[in-house]
């Protein structure tokens, strides 16, 4: 057994309020000639990654976190979805009703779902092999899931790329014996860390007041898109090659055509967007403390500047300034901090959290991940990868995200979307597209 850190536990607890599974989705061109080798070949794979067979175990202590216990890989955990052809947007209501059937990781921590013969899908030929990679977000962040479906569908096998933090083993009793044990030392512990951050937080302070450290992200208005996911959720997929994307890179790139076509949507529906901006998922500095390795970081997308080339130097500038502000020393003394919190206090804490109350303001009025999956050379079977692809969850207050995935040449931009917010969503993406496009034009002439 492993103790899991608190980061992680905490987004274990939080699923339970805001479903926070994470869905993977992978092109392979073709079929493989033979599907059930396809499926073996990537069940042996994923034993040979300690992390695709841990379970959560919530001990019985109220005193301690959950534990990570090793358990197995099993076939149950692949899904094939129907056995006659399909077409691309029925593949999409396929994916976007698969987080209606959220994960429990005390059972299993991922599942992989296959749609077979898939027509249209883009840059594909006549029939694709859709692969969907659902994974607990307390297993893995972003960075991390994706190293794991890279390491199932490699070319080569395996080793074992996100191992766990090695710690000793121990059974259920001795677990919660020492968690009584460990308790008043977690209070001393959190002590001296607070005091540490208090410290670091008075010259993050001071660093601020000289203009060192960019002062915290200020709250947005809510506009529409930060209303509770009503109706129809729906998933769509741009795909692009990365020469598309004129940079200063493809994610700077990507959010300038998403601060185009968003702010676009929102005029046609008679909402200001000056205010618009977006929340973006940011990988924290230093040594990982959980497997969930990230902060969220709110930006200004500058939808009033009228110059498109203005506008990209303010959302590189944003970025750029959220990035000096992450690695401040306050921050990660603030992560330790937050590592040293006793379980007790921290289920308080999460028992606390009301997903029905209505912030005043939000970071951000849509959601940016942006992750780049490595080369090209994924397989599922025999057949290529082509695209990857992947829809940042709702929230009560997130009805639009968006997600920038490459792999190798190809970069794919998402969308994931309740009726509610974006009535056609099919008319947004056109926008999208037509944004890329027009960012391309702008950035080569050069205005």
């Amino acid at each position: 057994m492993e103790r899991m850190a608190p980061v992680d536990a905490q987004m274990y607890w939080m699923s339970d309020k805001i479903p926070n599974d994470q869905f993977l989705l992978y092109a392979f061109d073709g079929a493989p000639e033979q599907l059930d080798d396809a499926i073996d070949d990537v069940l042996d794979r994923a034993r040979a990654v300690a992390d695709l067979g841990l379970r959560i175990a919530d001990v019985d202590c109220a005193l301690d976190y959950p534990y990570w216990v090793r358990g197995g890989v099993d076939r149950e955990q692949v899904v094939v979805h129907g056995d006659a052809a399909t077409d691309w947007p029925d593949c999409l209501r396929t994916v976007a009703a698969l987080a209606e059937d959220q994960l429990d990781p005390r059972g299993s921590t991922w599942r992989l779902h296959l749609v077979q013969a898939v027509e249209g899908v883009p840059n594909c030929g006549p029939v694709a092999t859709v692969a969907v990679l659902q994974v607990s977000h307390a297993l893995a962040d972003g960075i991390r899931s994706s190293a794991l479906a890279r390491a199932i569908f490699a070319p080569q096998p395996p080793g074992d790329p996100v191992t766990a933090q090695a710690q000793t083993p121990y059974s259920v009793v001795q677990a919660v014996a020492l968690a009584a044990i460990r308790f008043p030392k977690q209070i001393g512990s959190l002590g001296w860390r607070a005091v540490e951050a208090t410290r670091t937080h008075r010259q993050l302070v001071d660093d601020v007041a000289c203009g060192a450290v960019p002062p915290p992200s200020q709250g947005r208005p809510l506009l529409s898109t930060n209303s509770r996911p009503e109706g129809e959720r729906a998933v769509r997929t741009l795909v692009f090659r990365r020469d598309d994307f004129p940079g200063p890179t493809v994610t700077i790139s990507a959010l300038t055509a998403i601060s185009l076509a968003l702010s676009d949507h929102l005029r046609s529906t008679g909402e200001d967007p000056d205010t618009l901006g977006a929340e973006v998922s940011m990988e924290k500095f230093g040594k990982p403390m959980g497997r969930n390795h990230f902060r969220n970081v709110g930006i200004g997308l500058y939808s009033g500047t009228a110059a498109l080339e203005v506008r990209t130097r303010q959302i590189a500038g944003a970025l750029g300034e959220r990035q000096l502000r992450n690695s401040h020393p306050a921050l990660r003394a603030s992560d330790e901090a937050f590592a040293a919190i006793p379980a007790p206090l921290l289920r308080w804490g999460v028992s606390q959290f009301d997903p029905a109350v209505v912030p005043a303001s939000v970071s951000g009025n849509t959601v940016v991940s942006s992750v780049n999956r490595g080369v090209a050379d994924l397989r599922f079977g025999d057949r290529p990868v082509v695209f990857t692809a992947g829809y940042p969850a709702l929230s009560p207050v997130m009805s639009v995200t968006h997600g920038v995935h490459g792999i190798g040449d190809n970069v794919a931009i998402s969308v994931h979307a309740s009726q509610a917010a974006i009535e056609d969503i099919d008319g947004y993406m056109d926008m999208l597209r037509a944004s890329v496009a027009w960012n391309q034009i702008v950035r080569a002439s050069g205005r």
